[in-house]
């Protein structure tokens, strides 16, 4: 049999036989290098280099002095900041308590719980945010509540607060999901040693707990801590632009793409993006957080009496009305009639649906055709990659994995900013229109943003995948692509569905880049429309319906992707046994 397979080996240049590899793949390699050149790295490059070049074509920091010097910039600067940090602090007060709760008891409903506390992911933020005015704004539900039974008003959602309190519900499932893992592979023993020495419940949790959980907290940090900074659209459509995101897409709109301090932010918000998930690094770097697991993992566990069980039934439930009270505010603001200066819609109606139907059928159309073309090629890019790393030696695979997978940490609307300065001035050949403003920049926008999605779904189904498979089909006299069209691709089907629907499920809702790119309403997504919805008080109530639209279609997507991830593993196991 050994040479039956090496049978193709001749045909191989020497130089890549030596790397395992076939033409094929090295020509796959190369062409996924070309794409993230061009539409990741050279966009990247071309924003960089903007806000360095003075008007003469020379290096130069005259732009950053310009910067610094101006107040608003300044200010957007440390508003940036300050909501960032105070969003995380928020989120951790919401987050850590539920983590811990679900971590040490049993009660009734704990699962239940833990479902719910990740619904809010399933919701953009901007897409809530004007049903959290109507909640907690200052004539909102809570406070006009708060004012008729004692005579004081909460600012929840006044200027940054409201931006930072949008954001925090939005964003504390990935503190509450990572430190819940990390919670979960403590061992009890050393919970139990502790015990034994004297340590209860707060000097317990704050000594030892939740130092040896400090890698999941930070990680879940880190990330939410990203995503604030570099978010668009909420503060937009909260009215608050003296944020860095806003001064960027407002120079660029307004100014246009040749003033260069748009890039100048993009650059800053690129560099406190890294800073932050570098200091994550430094937070951990030379401390040891590994236990020996000992009769299973995870905090000991003990089941609550009837007082206790009821205390911490009400508190989860309280926490996740809170969270949930966005989704519950944008479905009231979808069938209300008007909702203003009352603390509930005066009626209720489907007429908003009806006029998403009428009106918006281009829109989720659009949406899908986008969306499912970025999925597509995300799923056979990062299918292709995988395949190349793992089952070649090919020199520079490593590297092209990691700017694949670097794209998830640049902001949308500095990429969105990137391919308009790089593709504006390229005309197609026919229409002489922009290359730039062509609806499939749109696409490439979403694919690249979602390629690590679909390669990390493609790693860990080629991973499970043993290489014997591969060389028993090819002794047999199978030549490559039959061996990857008859066997690797359909026991990838899995991971690459998931991966799939992972990619269009977050495309959907993607609005940052969705801004700049858009250059004519019918060539308009969903994202968009929900944001051009919510600009007027008569568009409100379809805006409503259409995100209460997007929201369920991005659950169903993510419970596909739970569900065909889960019946891999199922699979798996009994492939085990």
């Amino acid at each position: 049999m050994s040479s039956i397979a090496s049978a193709d080996r001749p045909a191989r240049a020497p130089f890549l036989a030596r790397y395992n590899a076939s033409p094929a793949q090295a020509l796959a390699l190369a062409a996924v290098a070309l794409f993230l050149i061009a539409f990741l790295i050279v966009p990247l490059v071309r924003v960089i280099v903007v806000a360095f070049t003075d008007p003469g074509g020379g290096f130069s920091l005259v732009h950053f002095g310009d910067f610094f010097r101006t107040s608003l910039l300044r200010e957007a600067f440390w508003n940036s900041l300050y909501v960032a940090a105070m969003t995380v602090v928020v989120a951790s007060l919401i987050a850590v308590p539920l983590a811990t709760i679900l971590a040490r008891f049993h009660f009734r409903g704990a699962a239940l719980i833990h479902t719910l506390g990740v619904i809010p992911l399933v919701m953009p933020p901007f897409v809530g945010a004007v049903a959290m005015q109507l909640i907690y704004g200052r004539n909102g539900t809570i406070n006009l509540i708060l004012n008729d039974a004692f005579g004081f008003r909460i600012p929840f959602m006044e200027g940054l607060n409201g931006v930072i309190f949008v954001e925090a519900l939005h964003y504390f499932p990935f503190i509450l999901l990572n430190l819940s893992a990390s919670l979960s592979n403590i061992d009890s023993a050393m919970e139990e040693s502790a015990q034994n020495l004297g340590a209860r419940g707060f000097t317990l949790f704050s000594r030892i707990v939740f130092p040896l959980a400090l890698p999941g907290y930070v990680a879940g940090a880190a990330l939410v801590f990203v995503k604030v900074f570099d978010d668009l659209a909420t503060p937009l459509l909260l009215n608050v632009t003296s944020m860095l995101a806003p001064q960027a897409y407002l120079k660029i709109t307004t100014v246009g793409i040749a003033d260069p301090m748009g890039y100048v932010i993009s650059v800053i918000m690129i560099g406190c993006s890294l800073g932050a998930m570098m200091l994550s690094v430094l937070v951990l770097r030379g401390r040891d957080f590994a236990t020996t697991q000992r009769g299973g993992g995870g905090l000991s566990r003990r089941r609550l009496g009837p007082g206790g069980n009821a205390v911490a039934i009400v508190l989860v439930i309280v926490t996740l009305l809170i969270t949930l009270s966005p989704h519950i505010g944008i479905f009231l603001l979808s069938i209300g009639t008007v909702w203003s200066f009352a603390e509930l819609p005066d009626a209720y109606t489907i007429q908003h649906y009806v006029t998403v139907y009428r009106e918006a059928g281009p829109l989720i159309g659009n949406t899908i055709l986008y969306c499912g073309l970025a999925g597509l090629i995300d799923v056979i890019i990062g299918a292709t990659l995988a395949y190349v790393v793992l089952r070649t030696r090919l020199p520079g695979r490593r590297l092209v994995e990691q700017v694949a997978m670097s794209a998830v940490a640049i902001p949308g609307l500095v990429l969105g900013i990137g391919l308009l300065r790089t593709y504006y001035d390229v005309k197609l050949p026919f229409s002489g229109e922009s290359l730039a403003t062509v609806w499939f920049m749109l696409v490439i926008a979403y694919a690249v943003r979602r390629l690590p999605y679909a390669l990390t779904a493609a790693t860990a189904a080629l991973r499970q995948l043993h290489v014997s498979l591969e060389e028993a089909a090819e002794n047999l006299g199978a030549g490559k692509l039959s061996v990857l069209s008859r066997i690797v691709v359909p026991l990838m089907t899995g991971g690459l569905l998931a991966g799939f629907v992972t990619s269009f499920a977050t495309a959907a809702v993607e609005l940052s880049a969705t801004l700049l790119l858009v250059a004519r309403a019918p060539d308009a997504p969903i994202a968009y429309g929900i944001y051009v919805y919510m600009q007027s008080a008569a568009g409100r109530g379809p805006g409503a319906a259409l995100g209460v639209i997007a929201v369920i279609a991005v659950a169903i997507a993510t419970y596909l992707a739970f569900k065909i991830a889960e019946r891999e593993r199922g699979l798996k196991s009994r492939e085990l046994f």
